[in-house]
């Protein structure tokens, strides 16, 4: 009997669907994109304090939502019903930048990297600007971050929003990532990599936007270019680094087989480590994707399943355990563009 499944999802992204995921899994994921998923926000703590905010969007008739989501404390989140969303973002508190509106798994990624205070951070691909204001809270605007983005228009939405939450320590660079090695070789500390993707984890049944681009061609085209990040992405990271890569997608080309590659081209310098989050929502990297065996680490990775209030999102995080830059492309490097 065939499985019921949101017709109006491509079909090929649903006959993938059961190869991804651990069959107890697969219905479930699958009613959850039937369902629009829940708004929730985060309070900036650069700009205004949490109950302060939550009191003024109290009295303003928000019906505000503590979470049960384990990690809700630790950044500030909160929610609204779903009708509120428009109504909050055109809140004095949204317009203000006291507050960001934020799917929960978007929060997981700097989380995960754990920016600390005074140390060199790197935001490849940083657009819209929410993963780096939430890194620039954890650090408390002290120390150095540098949010890089290649497409002009997401550019300056990303500028204009950091500025306004008042992250001070985020300077912004409009440049291609792949590129950014070359400027500046091991220069960071850590290094956030939320790879552009096919976003398979924001579809929406019924939503025709939601994945109106999506094609096994278009997971082949961002795998190429996620590749390239990645390997700029291991160069600017300085040894003893940490550096995460993210997607909001389930494919495994677009996850698993990018760190496979980067962790066979450097070998013993990358090290996997184990990615540990108190959801339940939670698989691991796969093991093998079709015919090929994949890293015997990859099971240290983890797939965030969207369960009506988290995104689909594939979170990895990497330690590099010496130098990367005897690589023979490194030869190309220039001097100093985003620091000395």
């Amino acid at each position: 009997m065939p499985m019921d499944r949101p017709e109006r999802l491509p079909e090929p992204f649903l006959e993938r669907l059961p190869q991804i995921l651990p069959p107890d899994r697969v219905a479930r994921c699958l009613a959850a994109f039937e369902r629009p998923v829940s708004t929730t926000f985060r309070v900036n703590t650069l700009k205004a304090d949490v109950d302060s905010v939550i009191t003024r969007l109290t009295a303003a008739g928000f019906a505000i939502r503590p979470l049960s989501w384990p990690a809700a404390e630790a950044v500030s989140a909160y929610g609204v019903p779903n009708e509120q969303r428009r109504e909050l973002s055109e809140s004095e508190a949204c317009l203000r930048g006291e507050i960001y509106l934020q799917n929960l798994s978007s929060m997981i990624p700097p989380l995960v990297l754990n920016p600390e205070s005074g140390e060199r951070i790197l935001d490849l691909a940083a657009a819209p600007g929410g993963k780096a204001l939430q890194m620039a809270g954890m650090m408390g605007n002290l120390g150095r971050l540098a949010a890089v983005e290649s497409v002009g228009s997401r550019f300056f939405k990303m500028k204009e929003i950091l500025d306004r939450h008042g992250a001070r320590i985020a300077e912004t660079y409009l440049k291609d990532g792949t590129g950014v090695w070359r400027n500046c070789p091991e220069a960071f500390d850590r290094v956030l990599l939320d790879a552009p993707c096919s976003g398979e984890g924001r579809f929406r049944s019924g939503v025709p936007s939601s994945y109106a681009y999506w094609s096994l061609r278009k997971i082949r085209e961002m795998a190429r270019k996620q590749k390239r990040l990645m390997f700029s992405a291991v160069q600017c990271l300085k040894p003893g680094g940490v550096l995460v890569y993210a997607t909001c997608t389930m494919a495994p080309e677009e996850n698993e087989l990018v760190v496979e590659r980067s962790l066979r081209r450097f070998g013993a310098a990358l090290q996997l480590e184990e990615v540990r989050l108190p959801i339940a929502n939670l698989a691991p990297g796969l093991a093998q994707w079709r015919s090929k065996a994949l890293h015997p680490d990859m099971a240290r990775c983890a797939r965030i399943l969207p369960d009506g209030q988290m995104e689909g999102f594939f979170v990895a995080r990497i330690r590099k355990t010496s130098s990367t830059l005897d690589d023979p492309e490194t030869a190309e490097r220039k001097g100093p563009v985003i620091w000395p």
